[in-house]
């Protein structure tokens, strides 16, 4: 494990981003959700709205078309479904109204698509506590550390995306443009059309679509608890103009009530932190994790308040 370790380590300092191979999802399990969302995102988008987010309340689950989500105030090119852990009515967690908990809003059409998400989803949290457990190692932590302090009950987002081919009339060039993510870390199945670009010394680069692998960049959490020695690396995704593209990224974040502080022992970088595209100070962030992508989400879905 050392050595896989270092390399993590190497690759969070200089890149934010590495890509995660032999982590033992079920293939099997990939496609029928790549099918699955195939066939939901081609259906009419009247019948894609009967799950459209205003359904699904303070839990911010659901679809949106494509226009309604902004990323720096300027509307994405691509449509998607927000899913997250399935809470029963009953948990504590929603009978307090807490945001962003609560029951997913599945189709009725395709009905494969309900078990694909809850099965893909249940996967990618083991996945990413062995990412982090890699990454606690990497900075000379406990390898359960995240688990037992700012993840012990981790904030699950999973989402599904769907970016419609641009055709030469039209005047769109990303499908997302220059973010940065919000937790700790983010896995990302894409499909073997790419788009993926990430920022490095200034330059924008395309991400390689490694078949089978998991693409992982760090959050801006991560890049807090590290002072920034780890960083969390400004990135976008060009519109496709060939064929359709999809995406699952999975958001593995802090528990929403966790107060995330700087790593004790860990000394910041020497070189002063760069300019970061929304002019936010993480090293000046208080109070919750909750409150932090409460205020975010606000930012990119503005008409569900």
């Amino acid at each position: 494990m050392r050595p896989v370790a270092d390399q993590i380590g190497a690759a969070c300092r200089e890149h934010g981003f590495f890509c995660v191979v032999g982590h033992g999802i079920d293939p099997v399990l990939e496609a029928s959700l790549e099918r699955a969302a195939q066939d939901f995102f081609a259906l009419p988008v009247e019948e894609k709205m009967r799950i459209a987010m205003q359904h699904g309340g303070r839990a911010w689950r659901g679809y949106f078309p494509v226009g309604a989500e902004l990323t720096s105030g300027k509307p994405d090119r691509k449509e998607g479904i927000y899913f997250g852990s399935e809470l029963a009515a009953t948990d504590p967690r929603v009978l307090a109204r807490t945001p962003m908990h609560g029951a997913n809003l599945f189709p009725t059409s395709p009905p494969e698509l309900r078990e694909a998400v809850l099965e893909y989803i249940e996967a990618m949290t083991s996945l990413g506590h062995a990412v982090l457990r890699g990454i606690a190692l990497s900075l000379g932590l406990n390898a359960d550390y995240f688990a037992t302090s700012c993840a012990r009950d981790p904030l699950l987002l999973f989402r599904v995306f769907h970016y419609p081919a641009v055709t030469t009339s039209e005047d769109a060039t990303w499908g997302v443009g220059e973010h940065t993510d919000y937790g700790l870390i983010t896995l990302l199945k894409q499909d073997e059309v790419g788009g993926l670009e990430v920022k490095h010394n200034g330059r924008w680069n395309s991400v390689p679509v490694v078949p089978g692998a998991f693409v992982c960049n760090l959050g801006d959490m991560l890049d807090r608890m590290t002072r920034g020695l780890y960083v969390s690396t400004p990135h976008r995704v060009v519109a496709p103009r060939t064929r359709d593209r999809l995406s699952f990224p999975f958001f593995f974040d802090p528990s929403y009530d966790a107060r995330v502080e700087p790593i004790d022992g860990i000394a910041p970088p020497t070189a002063t932190r760069a300019h970061r595209w929304d002019d936010l100070d993480l090293d000046a962030l208080d109070g919750t994790y909750g409150a932090y992508l409460t205020a975010k989400v606000a930012k990119v879905f503005p008409s569900l308040g």
